[in-house]
């Protein structure tokens, strides 16, 4: 389980969440460009600092500011797929997956076995040799997820992880990632814009509005909301 009870300034407003999402829960997080999701999400992953309050994952404390704790994002044990992918072009797509377990100082035997599993899983073992910057879209978002994947991580934040896709390739991919997601059994937050996405991913949906949460209900019940699709990233 996931709890968040934290306090942010930002340059145009304050942002305050106080959220739980269970274990194997999806959460839709939703809002206009700009009012705080993305933020949202590097605060929990440890790649921005609360002002104040407490992050906790499976009864560990990550973030405390009363009592100074503040765990290093390598040692978070979250899985993170960012909006942009944040894969290294340069690198391969086998090199991409590994990274993060060679920086974890995984024996080469073991990196390799697990590194063959996830690509295998993800349909990109046999372009395990291509660099990351000459795949297609789809490719990416599949590596992206492998690499966030295969650390076992207890959480997972996606960003607008589709909304770089091809519409045409978008249903594919929800379907793939919905399943992927359920198979992990660990809480899960996903930024977007879409709402074929909350429909066809989310448990819970959540409405921030400049950095505060307007509306919390089931993902079935954000037709409700009236709001629309926008493809633009968040920062």
């Amino acid at each position: 389980m996931l709890e968040i009870d934290i306090r942010k300034r930002l340059r145009d407003f304050d942002l305050a969440v106080k959220l739980i999402v269970a274990r194997g829960q999806t959460l839709m997080l939703v809002g206009d460009n700009g009012c705080g999701k993305t933020t949202l999400l590097n605060l929990v992953a440890g790649l921005d600092d609360p002002d104040a309050g407490r992050i906790a994952l499976d009864g560990r404390v990550l973030f405390d500011s009363e009592g100074g704790i503040n765990v290093p994002p390598e040692f978070r044990g979250i899985g993170y797929v960012f909006q942009s992918y944040a894969l290294f072009p340069h690198m391969t797509i086998y090199e991409n997956v590994a990274f993060g377990l060679r920086t974890r100082r995984m024996a080469a035997a073991e990196i390799k076995i697990l590194v063959k599993e996830n690509l295998q899983a993800a349909g990109l073992w046999e372009i395990r040799a291509a660099k990351a910057a000459n795949v297609s879209g789809g490719q990416k978002q599949r590596a992206a997820l492998a690499r966030a994947l295969i650390i076992e991580p207890r959480l997972l934040l996606l960003d607008e992880p589709l909304s770089a896709l091809d519409v045409r390739k978008q249903a594919t991919m929800r379907r793939e990632l919905r399943e992927t997601i359920r198979a992990c059994a660990v809480p899960c937050i996903i930024v977007t814009h879409d709402l074929r996405d909350v429909a066809s991913m989310g448990d819970q949906a959540c409405l921030l509005e400049q950095g505060k949460i307007a509306q919390h209900a089931g993902a079935e019940d954000v037709l409700s909301w009236g709001l629309g699709a926008d493809p633009d990233g968040d920062r």
